[in-house]
């Protein structure tokens, strides 16, 4: 008799699909009991981790798996069941025939919970987005949405971030973003009146993202000046969050601030975050050329960007050399990769910068010199040109020469000893205002045991304690690691 049930125990998995999906649905199964805990607990700490498992089994996600946990987590028959089923592309016969066994085994929910259904809208948002059914995704986000309007419940907040961002990717990778900025905007207004902080900060960011594809700087500055401010919950929205500010501020010239920004964002973003910090360094190379300053050659060298960088490393040796020529071979070399970056207005701006650097290589390798050799090596188009430069140069004090108007030519003075101004001491209070700086956030950012100074722990306590500490630890590794 054992011989017989072994038998068709291993023959059961002949079927590829038998192998593999119960597995996955077993996952979700868990997951959907994690975040029914985390509902009736209300601890919106476990449905995060259930949305971090959810992204580690994505790749797995397959219609049949979907089709299952749907008609386990959602009642049969009920609107949100008959649409997302709608969404689903059909199986074979074999295939639902091996499902519908398999999510026989558990009986439905008979009172789905809002986050369950929450919670299938975002798994087969991701699904069609993955399978590149970009019109099928926007129906399926655009409903998801109207949903979460009639949703007041703190536990539906991480999953309804979750939303807001597939929904706002949804259209924008069909070309349709402005048609949601009215809807985003509303939806941010609900997010502040329900105290949805979480939800406040994605639908900033995706409201600065959808003005800034449009080129709106100014509104887009208006709004995030007039949004509400709070301590940042995630540290995703936040690296997000400064990489639009370091736009924003880029374009309004305010250089300094900018690289602040950028610069805080490519080390604050998590290490998968690839693409993330390659566009953060993007830009923030090209504010410190603007600002007159050139990047480390190990800013470029950096692993897994060298080849993204690359351009951006030849634009900075052209900017440290002085050579305008050089300058705009590479700026053309490179026109469509600056172009698609969004960076090509601030390549044009660097001119002046080149000119620049030039101008003082001279000034430090010459005493005397003509303006006529000056346009020769600055490759001007006149002298009258280089004249203007020159002066401009010394008035914004560029360079430490002056002009002799009546021979044409540029006087330069001697270097004097740098350690003998004040550049050493404002490089140094920079350098130790961004480590108090850094001590200060680190400091917020502790957290102590409640009551530990008034009780003494016992063993047992102290053993929970360590356990709850250590659980936490791995939930924010995970967190940082998590798709950005």
């Amino acid at each position: 008799m054992t011989q017989d049930v072994e038998m068709k125990e291993q023959a059961a998995p002949s079927n590829s699909l038998t192998s593999s999906s119960p597995s996955t649905l077993h996952h979700l199964k868990e997951i959907a009991s994690l975040i029914e805990t985390g509902a009736y607990a209300r601890e919106v700490r476990r449905i995060l981790r259930a949305v971090r498992l959810t992204m580690a089994l994505r790749k797995k996600l397959k219609p049949s798996v979907l089709s299952a946990f749907i008609n386990f987590a959602l009642t049969p028959g009920s609107e949100a069941h008959t649409r997302l089923s709608s969404y689903l592309p059909k199986e074979d016969e074999h295939e639902m025939e091996v499902d519908t066994a398999t999510s026989a085994s558990q009986a439905p929910a008979k009172h789905s919970l809002p986050e369950l259904e929450i919670y299938c809208y975002l798994l087969v948002l991701i699904f069609l987005i993955d399978q590149k059914k970009y019109n099928e995704a926007k129906a399926c986000s655009s409903a998801s949405i109207a949903r979460l309007k009639n949703l007041n419940r703190r536990t539906v907040d991480v999953l309804a971030a979750r939303l807001y961002y597939y929904y706002s990717l949804c259209y924008e990778l069909t070309g349709d973003l402005a048609e949601i900025r009215g809807n985003l905007l509303a939806l941010h207004r609900i997010a502040t009146l329900r105290h949805d902080e979480l939800g406040q900060e994605t639908l900033l960011n995706l409201l600065l993202r959808n003005y800034l594809h449009y080129n709106l700087y100014d509104q887009a500055e208006k709004l995030r000046s007039k949004a509400p401010r709070f301590e940042a919950h995630s540290n995703q929205q936040f690296c997000r969050y400064l990489f639009y500010l370091g736009k924003i501020r880029t374009i309004q010239l305010e250089y300094t601030d900018a690289k602040e920004c950028l610069l805080q964002a490519a080390r604050k973003a998590p290490v998968a975050a690839l693409g993330f910090r390659v566009q953060c360094n993007k830009w923030a190379i090209i504010v410190r050329l603007l600002l007159g300053e050139i990047p480390e050659r190990t800013v470029f060298m950096q692993k897994g960007m060298e080849k993204a960088l690359r351009p951006y490393f030849e634009l900075t040796n052209a900017v440290r050399i002085g050579d305008l020529e050089l300058f705009r071979s590479v700026a053309e070399k490179f026109s469509s990769t600056f172009s698609s970056d969004r960076t090509h207005n601030l390549i044009v701006r660097l001119r002046h910068n080149v000119i620049r650097t030039g101008l003082r290589n001279i000034s430090i390798s010459y005493s005397r010199i003509s303006l006529v050799d000056v346009a020769k090596k600055l490759r001007l188009d006149s002298v009258a040109d280089a004249e203007s430069i020159v002066a401009k140069a010394i008035r914004d004090g560029a360079i430490d020469a002056t002009l002799d108007h009546a021979n044409g030519s540029m006087l330069s003075k001697e270097t004097g000893d740098i350690y003998s101004t004040n550049e050493p001491q404002m490089a140094f209070n920079s350098r130790i205002a961004f480590c108090l700086n850094m001590h200060n956030e680190a400091v917020r950012a502790l957290r102590f045991p409640p009551n530990s100074h008034k009780e003494k722990e016992s063993a047992e306590k102290r053993r929970e304690r360590q356990q709850q500490e250590q659980e936490l630890a791995k939930h924010i590794a995970e967190e940082d690691d998590d798709e950005f």
